[in-house]
């Protein structure tokens, strides 16, 4: 047998399993890049699977898997550099194990991810919230239901892998009000409630119901919502608020856009990116700073700090009303 084919299975069972602890998702997502890896090997070398060599595995065929997938699969850069990094992280650890491929491991190592085009922030203003938030049925237990969970997916701004995760245990309504959230990296934090978010939590859980471990926003059925759901339940809700508030029809507004929407209301009070890091559970300010490029508010301090000496800060102002009226057309 190679030396790939253990290793690759010393890393899931103990690097991934035992050292990381990695969680059910990051495993999936690992595994289906070593699959799709190794069957582009069959086809490319002739070899079986398990008779692959680290030296089969070099950075020119490594290269040619990640052309592949772009080219034939249509997969993003996100997902291209998504695949890279898993590789990485075998190659890494492949690299203490086999210091007699130490080269040929090297220069995978070193290929380096794809840059590509960043999309600007989507997210929600103060009147799209608003209606969005008014969209659900209260007279309804599934409306009251969507509006609760509306208003915990925009204050809090959880992952909507989290949102659908939280169980009537994780809510504490006393003093502090808190939902206790397992993020990535099975990492746990409080997400804090506002007073109005707690108060519709407290009247739902009383009309809820139910054991400590069952999901707080449930399906007709008891059972926890799926992120599909979440996403379906969305979709339906910002239709019917885009009646009241038309450009919510030009959004593609997703459960990660009310994400987004909560990082710029705390960047609307000033809160500074490290507590919104915190926040929203990053683990490194460098996926916050998103936020600093999407306020415009900071570019317009920015150009009033370096307007000519002499001028009054501030947006230019039509001086006449005719004025303003040449300057609209």
């Amino acid at each position: 047998m190679s030396a790939l084919a253990p290793t690759l299975q010393a890393f899931f069972t103990d690097r991934l399993l035992t050292q990381r602890n990695a969680s059910p998702r990051t495993i999936a997502a690992y595994r289906d890049t070593m699959r799709l890896l190794l069957g582009f090997a069959q086809r490319e070398t002739g070899k079986r699977a398990s008779k692959l060599d680290f030296a089969d595995l070099d950075a020119p065929l490594i290269g040619a898997f990640l052309n592949h997938l772009e080219r034939e699969r249509r997969n993003s850069p996100r997902t291209r550099n998504a695949r890279l990094a898993a590789i990485h992280s075998l190659f890494r650890y492949a690299a203490l194990r086999h210091p007699e491929h130490a080269a040929s491991i090297a220069r995978v190592i070193e290929i380096p991810a794809k840059r590509h085009q960043r999309a600007l922030i989507s997210y929600l203003d103060q009147a799209e919230i608003q209606a969005l938030l008014e969209a659900p049925d209260r007279t309804t237990w599934l409306g009251r239901r969507d509006h609760a969970l509306l208003l915990v997916a925009i204050q809090t701004g959880l992952r909507v892998s989290e949102l659908v995760n939280l169980t009537i245990a994780a809510v504490s309504l006393g003093t502090g009000a808190n939902v206790r959230v397992t993020g990535k990296g099975r990492k746990e934090r409080c997400a804090v409630l506002t007073a109005e978010t707690a108060a519709v939590l407290r009247g739902w859980l009383r009309e809820r119901g139910g054991e400590a471990h069952d999901a707080l926003f449930p399906t007709r059925r008891g059972g926890p919502l799926t992120t599909r759901a979440v996403a379906l339940l969305l979709d339906k809700h910002t239709a019917t608020a885009a009646t009241k508030c038309p450009s919510l029809a030009a959004k593609r507004v997703t459960p990660h856009v009310l994400r987004h929407t909560n990082a710029m209301l705390l960047r609307a009070q000033n809160v500074d990116i490290l507590t919104i890091a915190l926040w929203l559970g990053h683990e490194s300010t460098k996926s916050t700073e998103i936020y600093l490029h999407a306020d415009d508010r900071l570019k317009q301090q920015a150009i009033e700090r370096t307007a000519p000496t002499g001028t009054r800060p501030g947006r230019y102002q039509p001086p006449d009303s005719l004025l303003a009226f040449l300057e609209g057309l």
